[in-house]
């Protein structure tokens, strides 16, 4: 596009990038934390003011009153919110006295994308951000909230190439990089991706209830698997860990699942991919957040399958 800068330039660099950081839910605030301790230059925002207080005062960098101070303040933003619909506001607002980054954002900056969001609303967003001279690039995480604090995060990143090696030093201290492929990309991995780990785990839990029905203990059930072609992520870190000892806390909310998987459905229906199984794995998950609710632990969709005594 005739406005859209050139990708190419030098490595993001701590002595001269302002980060702003919008979002510090349980993902965000040790991801902001982790590139605060690494030396880059922080500016927080978050609609939950108390929380980048409490930020500010133990783990460091500043905290921005608007959204348009942030803009004004950085070169670089990275978002980590609810969903692309929210992203999008917060960068372009949706009506002309709204409060939002691009209202300050000086052209030719950086913009970040690190929620689970549509990869096709990404791929839409970016053309728009083009179009006002900005750099775009979507890198989600994989991991949970273990994994951000840790540092280990699977980071997916879509983009330019020369964009994505760019950023790779802000991206670094928080876990690792994985260039998926072009814009959207990475939004598409870590859909598929909880597409897979939400399928594994009714799977995990629907056996494990077959098999206490027929009279195989549990935990001997999970052992039997883990040591065997059945083994996922499921099997090693969700089924006992939270749903034998009925915890339901792993932390990762039921209808945030039920939302990836709509996401991945819906790459595959753009794509023209039948993908019989996931949308019958979306029917069960859509079933149980209308059951359980939202806000439900994603564990907890093994008392909608049949729970355990």
């Amino acid at each position: 596009m005739p406005n859209s800068p050139s990708a190419s330039g030098p490595a993001l660099d701590p002595r001269t990038a302002k980060i702003g950081f919008i979002g510090i839910g349980n993902m965000g605030y040790p991801m902001a934390s982790h590139l605060v301790k690494a030396g880059w230059s922080v500016q927080i925002y978050d609609i939950d003011r108390p929380k980048v207080e409490r930020f500010v005062s133990t783990q460091g960098g500043s905290a921005a009153a608007s959204l348009e101070e942030i803009g004004r303040n950085c070169n670089v933003i990275i978002t980590i919110l609810l969903d692309g619909r929210i992203v999008e506001k917060v960068l372009l607002g949706s009506a002309k006295d709204d409060d939002c980054v691009l209202k300050t954002l000086a052209p030719g900056s950086v913009i970040v994308e690190m929620s689970s969001s549509s990869p096709i609303g990404t791929r839409a967003l970016g053309e728009k951000l083009a179009q006002r001279g900005m750099l775009f690039m979507d890198a989600p995480v994989s991991g949970g909230v273990k994994g951000a604090l840790a540092a280990t995060l699977a980071i997916m990143t879509g983009g330019e190439q020369a964009l994505v090696e760019r950023c790779d030093p802000l991206l670094a201290p928080m876990g690792k990089r994985f260039h998926v492929g072009s814009l959207g990309s990475g939004h598409a991995a870590k859909a598929l991706n909880n597409y897979c780990s939400a399928a594994s785990l009714a799977t995990a839990a629907e056996a494990v209830i077959i098999g206490q029905r027929f009279g195989i203990a549990p935990q001997v059930l999970i052992n039997i698997l883990n040591a065997s072609s059945g083994r996922s992520n499921s099997t090693e870190n969700k089924i006992a860990q939270f749903v034998l000892n009925k915890k339901y806390d792993a932390g990762f909310a039921l209808g945030l699942m039920a939302k990836d998987l709509t996401l991945a459905m819906e790459v595959a229906d753009a794509f023209k991919v039948e993908a019989k199984l996931g949308h019958a794995c979306l029917q069960v998950w859509k079933e149980a957040e209308s059951a359980l609710g939202g806000k439900a632990d994603h564990t907890e969709i093994a008392k909608f399958l049949g729970d355990l005594p």
